[in-house]
This record gives C-alpha cells, sequence and structure tokens, in this order.
C-alpha cells in the first residue's frame, strides 16, 4: 500500500517510491476489517431494519418508538438471538463487500491519478474514488442484502427458516432475478456512502497531526484512523439514510407478476415516503445507523490499515 505526505495545502501526496500492495492482500484486509465489525455492531443493524419497515408513528404495543424500544420489544416477545437474526447472510457478504469496498478504494484512487495525470490525492478525487468503489460493491452484495431484510423483518419470522430457505422460496416464487430486487436503491445507497466516508477520511486526515512526527507514531495512526473512520461513518449515514429506507422497503415485499409495488424505484420511493409519511421518515433508523457506522467505520478503518499494514511488512 503506497504512503502518504501531507502537504500545506491539505492535498496528500502520494510516495510512488513504496511498492502497492498486491490486490490479494487489500482484499484479505477488507475481509478481515468487514467481519470484525459486524461481530460487533449487527443488533444494530436488525434494529434498523425492524425501524425502518415500520408504517407510520408506533401506535401499538408492538411497535417500535426508538432504539432502546426496539432493542427491549426484540429481547422480551422474541428473545435476544433474534438480535442476531439473519447474521449468516450478511457474514457470507462481508468478506466480498468490505474486501471490494477497500480494495476498489485502493485500485480506483491509482487508476484515477493516473488518467488525471496527477502525483496527488485530491478531494474530488476521493469523493470520486469512493462513490465508483462503492459502485462495485453494490454488484455483489443485492442478493445477500435481500436475504438479511427479509429474515429481519418482524412479519417474516414465521416464512423463513434461515438464508437457504429464503434463498431457495424467494428462487421458486419469485423467480431467480427476484434476488436482485432492490439493484437500483442499493447502488445508489452505496455510491453515496462510499463517496461521503472515503471523501471524508481524505479530509480528517489531511487536517489530524501527521503521524510520522509524533512520539508513538503507530499509535497516533490508529487513533487519526479511528478519528477519520468515525467521522467518515456519521457523514457517510447522513447522507445515504434516505436511501436506506426505501432499499429496504423494496427489497422486503415480494413481488408479485402484474402488481405494481408501491416501493419500486428509489428516488420515486422517496417522494412516496415522504407524502405518506413526512420527511422525517426518510431518517427512520437513523440513530440506530449512526450508532453503528459512527463506531463501525471507525473500526473498519483501524483494522484494515493495521491488516494492511501487517501483510505489507511480509510481501
Amino acid at each position: 500500500m503506497s504512503t502518504t505526505k501531507k502537504l500545506e495545502n491539505g492535498a496528500v501526496n502520494v510516495d510512488k517510491t513504496k511498492k502497492v500492495l498486491p490486490f490479494r492482500y487489500q482484499f484479505a484486509a477488507g475481509a478481515v476489517a468487514g467481519i470484525s465489525e459486524i461481530l460487533v455492531m449487527y443488533p444494530l443493524d436488525v434494529v434498523k431494519t425492524r425501524i425502518q419497515l415500520q408504517h407510520g408513528p408506533s401506535t401499538t404495543t408492538q411497535g417500535y418508538t426508538g432504539v432502546l424500544d426496539c432493542f427491549r420489544k426484540i429481547i422480551q416477545h422474541e428473545g435476544a438471538r433474534n438480535l442476531y437474526r439473519g447474521i449468516s447472510a450478511p457474514i457470507l457478504m462481508e468478506v466480498p463487500k468490505r474486501a471490494i469496498k477497500f480494495s476498489s478504494n485502493d485500485t480506483f484512487g491509482a487508476f484515477y491519478q493516473r488518467l488525471f495525470h496527477t502525483p496527488m490525492l485530491t478531494q474530488p478525487l476521493a469523493i470520486l474514488t469512493g462513490a465508483s468503489a462503492g459502485a462495485i460493491e453494490s454488484l455483489v452484495v443485492v442478493p445477500f442484502e435481500l436475504v438479511k431484510i427479509r429474515l429481519q423483518d418482524k412479519t417474516s419470522a414465521t416464512r423463513y427458516t434461515g438464508p437457504v430457505d429464503c434463498v431457495g422460496k424467494v428462487v421458486r416464487q419469485e423467480g431467480i432475478r427476484a434476488l436482485y430486487n432492490g439493484f437500483e436503491a442499493t447502488l445508489w445507497r452505496h455510491i453515496v456512502w462510499n463517496a461521503g466516508y472515503f471523501g471524508c477520511i481524505f479530509q480528517v486526515r489531511a487536517l489530524l497531526p501527521d503521524a510520522a512526527m509524533a512520539s508513538n507514531p503507530q499509535r497516533r495512526r490508529m487513533g487519526n484512523d479511528l478519528v477519520a473512520g468515525f467521522v467518515g461513518g456519521v457523514v457517510g449515514t447522513t447522507l445515504n439514510t434516505p436511501l436506506d429506507v426505501v432499499k429496504s422497503r423494496i427489497q422486503s415485499v415480494a413481488k408479485m407478476e402484474g402488481v405494481k409495488g408501491r416501493y419500486e424505484w428509489a428516488w420515486p420511493s422517496l417522494g412516496v415516503v415522504a407524502r405518506e409519511e413526512g420527511v422525517r421518515a426518510l431518517y427512520k433508523g437513523y440513530l440506530a445507523k449512526i450508532l453503528r457506522f459512527g463506531p463501525g467505520g471507525g473500526v473498519l478503518l483501524v483494522v484494515y490499515s493495521k491488516v494492511v499494514e501487517m501483510l505489507g511488512s511480509v510481501v
């Protein structure tokens, strides 16, 4: 992985004298980072999805008024194990998803610098690089996301016994193409999140003290990555939550031939939610997402950077 040096104007100069880490090592580092994050943060993803799939305000004892209320009711009525319901699908997804996220970001960064004939990674290039990585990432995750959403949805609790059963029933009842329901919404969700995440990482790193000048460079570098990843996670989540809400709605409903669904395409669906439930409904599950992807964004970046550093020392 190439090293970087901070310039006075805030840009980052890439040290091209150091060899670039091979793709397989970037892939492995992203996979380790992704699994580490999901094992810690998955219950918040279940809570986020339950809140997003709740239409209108909570009016019954079974509805959720917030993150803590959702946690309490899931544990009370379904058992604590259901906070991890459907985790096998995202665990399987995390290896290609996070690996592709980080390896694509590194690869696109070098590609765009060559394309635009610039030795420096600038803020616009960081955003473009992140958006491109998000687009590639979305190609892999859609079927896993659909299975995860169906298993997390309370109304589907008795419909599917697990990921394999879910995939089989979706294919038999809706057709194999149904595994890619919500692809367009997923594409936009990942483009927006990754553009915000990696764009912020670039800017925050440029503003933080240079780790090389610290008395303990490794500790400072880890602290910088934790802060940059946290800010990136918060900004990415703030930007993409409305798209995540409609993606969850699109993927939770089984498509029926000849029947037009309420939610089909991302941008029109944003309008449907805003009209029927108010603009605030576009941020359902936001707190749960922030609690996950703020710290989770920091964990991702720290683990990825440490694994890359470790692998780079043996290449």
